[in-house]
């Protein structure tokens, strides 16, 4: 069982994360809040803790005035942290390292549509994410987690530099389903296409999709899975859509039918954006229900 969305934790505990680091800034500001958000998900049966640097990056930390010694610092601390959390519910787990995608340092909502990968090279993208790959893999991460990636050069990019390092990682799309039945990336990629570059990659032990309508998690995470020849990962938001030009997140709120997940392959389970504990905890019901 995976947890849900840490940000939203942290923002209904009454914490600002609108700015551009996002939950980032808190392994600065609020350390202590970021334990116990992961704590409240450990109470709530996740059993894999996820860290609290998808938004943290070297030129993200730059930009808000961080050095870059105090950014990796801030970056390899954010693993210690869910450890923290685990202990402080007296549970134990994985971390996984959050590896965020290039657009969520932009801070635009373009992750949701990759629109930035026409401007960004494959070279590009290694050295953007290169550092932080390895500032987690150091810090002790159990398994990177390669997620809300939206298009395959990015994927590319990632799955390129996993090659230096010994740690495992999950990788998980954010996709969308069009008329045609098709899962496809943000990009409009056929995503079992993608799925498939991490086919015969050491390091990748799960693919599959995070940020994505709890409807479409079934057929595109088993898609992804079948074309990777990997377990497979699901991990969708609340159903809610995020308007980037307001800043707000809009629709209907559900954890989505797990069962579904569980019977479609999925073997890592959790929720994203505006997943909180007590969503985690039907999650953690589902589970303990299908191992029965």
């Amino acid at each position: 069982v995976l947890d849900g969305g840490l940000s939203t934790e942290l923002e209904a505990r009454g914490h600002d994360v609108s700015s551009a680091l996002w939950s980032a800034r808190l392994l600065r500001d609020d350390p202590a809040a970021v334990v116990a958000a992961h704590a409240a998900f450990a109470t709530a049966g996740a059993q894999v803790l996820t860290t609290a640097s998808y938004q943290a990056t070297l030129p993200g930390f730059a930009a808000a005035g961080i050095d870059a010694d105090r950014a990796r610092s801030l970056i390899a601390g954010s693993v210690a942290l869910a450890r923290e959390g685990l202990a402080a519910a007296a549970r134990t787990g994985w971390v996984a390292g959050s590896v965020g995608p290039y657009g969520a340092y932009l801070a635009d909502g373009s992750e949701y549509t990759g629109g930035y990968l026409d401007d960004v090279s494959v070279a590009q993208l290694r050295a953007f994410h290169r550092p932080r790959l390895a500032l987690l893999a150091e810090a002790g991460a159990d398994v990177l987690a390669l997620e809300t990636l939206p298009g395959a050069a990015e994927v590319e990019a990632l799955l390129t530099e996993l090659g230096s390092l010994d740690v495992p990682a999950w990788l998980s799309l954010t996709s969308t389903t069009g008329p045609d039945g098709v899962p496809r990336t943000r990009r409009g990629e056929p995503l079992a296409e993608v799925a498939a570059m991490a086919r015969g990659v050491a390091q990748v032990v799960a693919v599959g999709v995070n940020c994505t309508d709890p409807a479409a998690v079934a057929a595109a995470m088993a898609a992804a899975a079948e074309a990777s020849g990997t377990s497979a990962v699901a991990y969708p938001n609340s159903g809610e859509s995020w308007d980037a030009a307001a800043r707000r997140w809009t629709g209907q709120p559900g954890v989505g039918d797990v069962s579904a997940w569980l019977d479609a392959g999925a073997r890592l389970v959790g929720g994203c954006c505006r997943v909180r504990p007590a969503d985690v905890e039907q999650v953690t019901a589902a589970v303990a229900a299908a191992v029965r």
